[in-house]
């Protein structure tokens, strides 16, 4: 996410310290967490939301790959009957 290391963290935590004063920080890092693991919690979500969408698009384009698919093994199924009745139809005509 951002690339904050050990030192940046110590130096906010220091800022912090002195702008607020030692009895009060427990109570903002405590809220400060509680907002950091909603966010977090609120972009998981949106990630699984988006891989799901993902997943739902790709079964669509398989369903309709399938069904293109099913359609032209029925084309070729119909000009194999339309063939065979033309070829009985010529050896009736020839008897």
């Amino acid at each position: 996410m951002f690339d904050v290391g050990f030192w940046e963290f110590a130096l906010i935590g220091v800022i912090a310290l002195i702008i607020v004063g030692p009895e009060r920080m427990p109570g903002i890092a405590r809220a400060a967490g509680r907002y950091v693991g909603k966010a977090k919690r609120f972009i998981a979500k949106i990630q699984d939301d988006v891989s799901d969408e993902l997943e739902v698009e790709k079964f669509k384009e398989q369903l309709s790959s399938m069904d293109k698919d099913s359609n032209i093994i029925e084309i070729f199924d119909e000009t194999k009957d339309k063939i065979n009745d033309i070829k009985n139809n010529v050896n009736n005509d020839k008897s």
